[in-house]
């Protein structure tokens, strides 16, 4: 029992630390680069600057009509080559669009507000097919050839358009635009007469979805009206993520050193599990492809403070227990149990708030809401699991088997 828990402790600290220097530096192995948490984070408008615009949708239109247009302006943004913009819809009839980096305002508006014309041309410039005349537009890898496709699959009276100008370009390329801009251009190989196109020529699947999601898209089903739009400068959030890391890093030092002085031994495992709930919590905004804003950072910092909220209630039953002059095992079990009702409740209660925010909310309090909910749960699990684990192997090798490593001063230490 001693052993296997000295090898579990030993293991779990060497991961832990292993995991968080790869966060911190990134790490490269070979040719291959691990990036650091810095490096593959987006960061919002806020932290790096770009364009803001809010559009109003003119007349009536359902929430289909409106998750549409949000789904077709992430399209026609993303061609900027912009991954981290975020469109979300404001009220109840207006949409707004963030586009971190971007600092041509004029470019962004003209982009949104585009018509959306897909059109089908033949050699000469004429047009063959429409939007109109598309049913449906997949992406998938070929069973034969095992390269990416586009699944073409055309109306009735497109299918009948289609056919006469396949068996007239045989042999010649078909393009396909949005408004004016080109998206692909296939040779004809054989009539199509069914309404079923395959078309070949994508580098990569992720290429291939996003030529047949535009084919599919469209023009948008509302009018919109631009009713805001400004430049954020780069300035603030140059000026502003520096500091709040280095508020993070006081504070999180501050912790370090708190748990320490007043708990000792079991403060140093807490100290632990508090660095793999940060690595945690960056793994999972990185995972979910989560973009940083000044109000996330502010609320990743309220979360920190939340996981070691959770292990001082533990540790202050463990106290009690030992006063009551319970031996250290037996106190760590019977304070570990009934601080556990307390953290439940606490943390289940911000997790209800914090879901609330994201619902009801917009813009930066949904990013608030968002890693708030995300914090809470995961110091959840690093009090609750990882803590108790650790603070359990350490008592089992004899790391911890007096009052004293808890900070209790009694007259007589009660060993485990």
């Amino acid at each position: 029992m001693k052993k296997k828990s000295a090898v579990l402790l030993v293991l779990s600290v060497l991961v832990i630390g292993i995991l968080s220097y790869i966060g911190a530096f990134g790490l490269n192995v070979g040719d291959y680069r691990v990036k650091s948490f810095s490096q593959m984070l987006s960061k919002g408008l806020d932290l790096q600057g770009g364009v803001s615009v809010v559009e109003e949708i003119q007349g009536k239109a359902d929430n289909t009509a409106i998750e549409k247009t949000i789904d077709l302006i992430n399209l026609r943004i993303n061609k900027l080559g912009v991954s981290e913009t975020a469109v979300s819809k404001e009220g109840n009839n207006k949409i707004r669009i963030d586009v971190p980096g971007k600092f041509d305002k004029d470019e962004v508006i003209n982009l949104i507000g585009k018509t959306g014309k897909l059109t089908f041309k033949d050699p000469n410039g004429g047009i063959i097919l429409t939007g109109d005349d598309v049913k449906d537009a997949s992406a998938s890898i070929s069973q034969e050839t095992q390269k990416p496709i586009i699944n073409l699959e055309l109306k009735p009276a497109g299918t009948k358009k289609f056919a006469a100008a396949t068996q007239k370009f045989l042999g010649q390329k078909i393009t396909i635009y949005m408004d004016d801009q080109k998206i692909t251009d296939p040779t004809v190989d054989v009539a199509i007469t069914n309404g079923q196109a395959i078309i070949e020529g994508s580098a990569s699947l992720e290429e291939a979805k996003n030529r047949a999601d535009i084919i599919k898209s469209g023009a948008l089903p509302v009018k919109l009206k631009v009713v805001q739009s400004q430049i954020v400068g780069a300035s603030l959030g140059a000026d502003a993520l520096p500091k709040s890391i280095f508020a993070a890093e006081i504070a999180i030092g501050l912790i370090f050193i708190f748990m320490l002085l007043v708990y000792r031994i079991p403060g140093l495992m807490a100290n632990i599990a508090l660095v793999l709930f940060i690595v945690l919590v960056l793994f999972i905004f990185v995972t979910i492809k989560a973009t940083l804003t000044l109000s996330g950072i502010a609320g990743l910092i309220l979360t920190i403070g939340m996981a070691v909220d959770a292990n001082v209630l533990i540790f202050e039953r463990f106290k009690e227990e030992l006063k009551l002059g319970k031996p250290v095992r037996s106190a760590f079990e019977a304070g570990f149990h009934r601080a556990m009702s307390s953290i439940v409740d606490s943390n289940v209660t911000t997790i209800i708030t914090g879901c609330v925010l994201y619902a009801l909310g917009i813009g930066q309090v949904k990013g608030f809401a968002l890693t708030l909910v995300i914090g809470v749960i995961t110091s959840m699990f690093t009090a609750i699991i990882v803590s108790k684990h650790l603070i359990s192997w350490a008592i089992n090798i004899g790391l911890i088997n007096k009052a004293s490593h808890f900070g209790v001063n009694l007259r007589g230490d009660n060993n485990a």
